[in-house]
């Protein structure tokens, strides 16, 4: 009773698209992560072939995409060109973007959208939610939880493993967030009153931590945040974390290492493993504490 839980109400899109090169023919997979009006960033697959100026079509034409800035490990920008509503073309021609570790065909979407899913944008699920049903949340409620909605845009930098030898060396990919003024006022309260905030999944705690860091408060605000969490960071805001088991070698598990220390998570992961707990998206999860209390706020 008292605490607030922060969920991020992110809805993934059909962000993944398979097309063809006009010039060539040759195959070209798009993963859409962000845009600025219809110019969007795209993990591109057979990036070699795409070059300034290259357009790949989809569905006989019905979009196309003209490559305008090339990035780094296949990221590049493209102009899309359609007619009608971009959402409603790529809701026809798009596909979910499933992890490569599911392997079966989605034969309902909804199943990798959390129940509080709304605000479209995400080119993957914010999974810890996924725990959630309908009834759960209104136990919560009923048991004294305040529930309070966040928004981030999941995209590279969360589910992006890292590839460098030092940890200073990684680069985060931005990814967007909104935070509303009711969710601002219910977590300044909290911390007036010195109740819990738990933050469902790392991607609500990311977007929570980003925003106490810029502003030394929360309020209302949108932007994009590259924040990147790993041991030695002073934590801010967040009491407690609801996460999945988390791939090796990602900044997720450098996270929760950071909040409940690297001995503790790695005998957390030596446990589910001996217990043969499932891992990733639709895996088993666990709920972190800080007890030391170690906030700077």
């Amino acid at each position: 009773e008292g605490d607030v839980l922060v969920r991020n109400n992110t809805r993934v899109i059909p962000a993944r698209l398979f097309g063809t090169k006009e010039e060539t023919g040759a195959h070209v997979e798009l993963l859409l992560l962000n845009h600025e009006g219809d110019v969007w960033e795209c993990l591109t697959g057979n990036a070699k072939v795409v070059k300034i100026g290259t357009v790949v079509s989809f569905g006989d034409g019905k979009l196309r995409a003209r490559c305008v800035e090339i990035g780094e490990k296949g990221l590049r920008k493209y102009e899309m060109i359609y007619d009608g509503i971009f959402m409603e073309v790529l809701e026809e021609l798009g596909n979910v973007p499933l992890p490569p570790y599911i392997h079966a065909k989605l034969d309902n979407p909804e199943r990798y959208q959390t129940v509080y899913a709304k605000v479209e944008g995400s080119a993957a699920a914010p999974t810890a939610g996924l725990h959630f049903t309908d009834e759960i949340f209104a136990q919560l409620k009923e048991k004294g939880v305040q529930i309070v909605d966040v928004t981030l845009h999941v995209g590279l930098g969360t589910f992006r493993p890292m590839d460098v030898d030092t940890v200073e060396d990684h680069q985060m990919h931005s990814e967007a967030y909104f935070m509303s003024s009711e969710t601002a006022d219910a977590l300044n309260l909290a911390i007036a009153e010195n109740r819990r905030i738990i933050t469902v999944g790392t991607t609500s705690t990311r977007t929570v931590e980003a925003i106490y860091n810029k502003y030394g408060t929360f309020k209302e605000c949108s932007g994009q945040t590259d924040i990147f969490i790993y041991p030695g960071y002073t934590w801010k805001a967040v009491d407690c974390i609801l996460t999945n088991f988390h791939l090796p070698k990602s900044t997720l598990i450098m996270m929760i290492c950071s909040f409940a220390s690297k001995p503790l998570i790695f005998k957390a992961y030596e446990h589910a493993i001996e217990e043969n707990y499932r891992f990733f998206s639709f895996g088993d999860c666990m709920f972190i504490t800080n007890d030391e209390k170690t906030h700077t706020r």
